[in-house]
C-alpha cells in the first residue's frame, strides 16, 4: 500500500509526501507492473491526447472558416498549452500533499466542455476559451497519472513512463487522422461527436481512481535516508536547468512539425490538407513509438545515455528535412520521430529520481514545460512565419537538437536509480 513518508529533500526542508516505502517498493517490484492499471492509464492518455491534438488538426479549417493568420494560429495553440502549463506545476505540488484519486475523472469533465464549445465556437474569443479548457483538463491529468504509472510501474518504472507516454503519443498521431477522416468532410460542428471520447476517458479513470483510493490511504510517516550516492543540491540544479533545456530543444522542434509542417507541405509541395495530415500522422505515429522503446532503453542502458543518443541523435535527418523532397521528408521525419522522442521517459524518470520527495510537483514542471514549451513556441514560430517563411523556419529549427550536448553536464545517478 502506498504510504506517505517523510524524506530528505535535496532542495529544502523535508515534506510530507505520497511514495512507496524501500519495503513496499521491493514487495512491488517482486509482484511486478500492474498491467491492468497501466494499460488503463495509457488507454486514457491515448483518449486525452487524441482529443488534444485534434485543435491543432483543424486549424486549416479554422484559419479558412476566420481568415486567422499564422500569429492567431500559434495563439491557439498558446491558449492550450500555456493553461496547461501554468496549471500543471501547481496541481503537482498540491497532490503531492493530499493526492486526489478522482481528480482525473473531473479533469477529463473540462475536456468534454471544450470540445463541444469549440464545435459550436462562431468567434476567435470562443475558440481561445475552448482551447483553454481543454488545456485545462491536461493541467489536472497529467501529474497524477504519471504518479499512478509509477505506482503501477513494479519498479520498471521507465517502462511504466513508456506505456504511459505511448498512450499519449499515438493519441497525439491520431488526431490528424480522425480530423482528415470526420472533421475535413463535416466540418467543425463535427468537432463534438468526440465528446464522446471524453466520456469514455471519465468513465475509464473513475475505475481507475478506485483502485488508486486505498493506495493513498494516509498512514503513520517513515524516514527514509538518502542514497549516499546522489548528486548534491547544487548538482541537481544544475541537473534539473540541463533537463529543462534538453526537453526544450526536443519539444520546440516537435512543436514546429506540429502546428506548421501541414502548411509547410502544402506551401512547398501542393499537396492537399487531407494528404498533409495523413504525412502528419506518419510523424506523429513514429513519436509515439519512439516513446515506447525510450524508457526500456532508460531501464537498461542508463538514461543519460538514452538522452544523449535521443536528441543529438536526430540532428543529422533534422539539418537534411528542409532540403529533401516529399517522399524523403516522409522518410526523415520517420527517424526524427523515433529518434527525438525516445528522450521523453529518460528526461521525466531522470528529473523524477532526482527529487522523489517532490514526485507530483517536478512532473507537473516537467509535463507543464513541454506544454508550454509547445504553446509558446507555435506562437513565436508562427509570427515568425508570417514575416518570412515556413520553409525559413524550418531551416532554423533544424539546429535545435544540438542542444542536446548539455546532456554532458547531467550527473551520474546510484545505479538502483536504473
Amino acid at each position: 500500500m502506498n504510504k506517505p513518508v517523510v524524506s530528505e529533500e535535496a532542495l529544502g526542508e523535508p515534506v510530507l509526501v505520497p511514495e512507496l516505502t524501500p519495503a513496499l517498493a521491493a514487495r512491488s517490484a517482486a509482484a511486478g507492473p500492474a498491467y491492468v492499471v497501466l494499460v488503463g492509464i495509457s488507454f486514457s492518455h491515448f483518449l486525452n491526447d487524441t482529443m488534444q491534438s485534434l485543435i491543432a488538426s483543424v486549424y486549416p479549417i479554422l484559419k479558412d472558416n476566420y481568415a486567422l493568420d499564422f500569429a492567431q494560429i500559434g495563439l491557439i495553440t498558446l491558449a492550450f498549452q500555456f493553461t496547461a502549463s501554468l496549471l500543471q506545476p501547481v496541481v503537482g505540488h498540491f497532490t503531492d500533499k493530499k493526492a486526489q484519486p478522482f481528480s482525473l475523472a473531473i479533469g477529463m469533465g473540462f475536456t468534454f466542455f471544450g470540445l463541444l464549445l469549440l464545435s459550436a465556437a462562431h468567434s476567435y474569443g470562443i475558440i481561445l476559451i475552448a482551447a483553454s479548457l481543454v488545456g485545462l483538463g491536461s493541467a489536472v491529468f497529467h501529474p497524477e497519472s504519471a504518479r499512478i504509472a509509477r505506482l503501477a510501474s513494479g519498479g520498471r518504472y521507465g517502462f511504466a513512463q513508456s506505456v504511459f507516454q505511448l498512450g499519449g503519443s499515438f493519441g497525439t498521431s491520431m488526431g490528424p487522422v480522425l480530423a482528415a477522416l470526420i472533421v475535413v468532410p463535416f466540418g467543425q460542428p463535427s468537432i463534438a461527436w468526440f465528446s464522446s471520447i471524453a466520456f469514455l476517458a471519465i468513465v475509464i479513470l473513475w475505475r481507475i481512481g478506485i483502485w488508486y483510493r486505498p493506495q493513498i490511504a494516509p498512514k503513520k510517516g517513515a524516514r527514509i535516508a538518502q542514497h549516499p550516492d546522489h548528486p548534491d543540491r547544487r548538482r541537481v540544479k544544475i541537473a534539473l536547468v540541463v533537463l529543462v533545456a534538453l526537453l526544450f530543444s526536443k519539444q520546440l522542434y516537435v512543436s514546429s512539425l506540429s502546428s506548421y509542417y501541414i502548411f509547410y507541405l502544402i506551401d512547398r509541395f501542393g499537396v492537399s490538407t487531407q494528404a498533409a495530415q495523413l504525412y502528419l500522422f506518419i510523424f506523429l505515429a513514429a513519436n509515439a513509438a519512439g516513446a515506447f522503446f525510450g524508457g526500456p532503453l532508460g531501464d537498461r542502458f542508463g538514461r543519460k545515455y538514452v538522452i544523449w543518443f535521443s536528441i543529438l541523435g536526430a540532428l543529422p535527418f533534422t539539418l537534411v528535412l528542409p532540403y529533401a523532397g516529399l517522399f524523403a521528408s516522409a522518410v526523415l521525419t520517420v527517424f526524427i520521430g523515433l529518434i527525438i522522442s525516445s528522450a521523453t521517459p529518460s528526461i521525466i524518470v531522470f528529473a523524477q529520481e532526482l527529487m522523489p520527495h517532490r514526485f507530483g510537483m517536478i512532473s507537473g514542471v516537467f509535463f507543464g514545460v513541454a506544454f508550454g514549451i509547445g504553446g509558446l513556441g507555435a506562437a513565436v514560430l508562427g509570427k515568425l512565419a508570417d514575416h518570412t517563411s515556413i520553409a525559413f523556419v524550418y531551416h532554423l529549427c533544424a539546429f535545435l537538437p544540438a542542444i542536446g550536448l548539455l546532456a554532458v553536464l547531467l550527473p551520474k545517478m546510484p545505479k538502483d536509480a536504473h
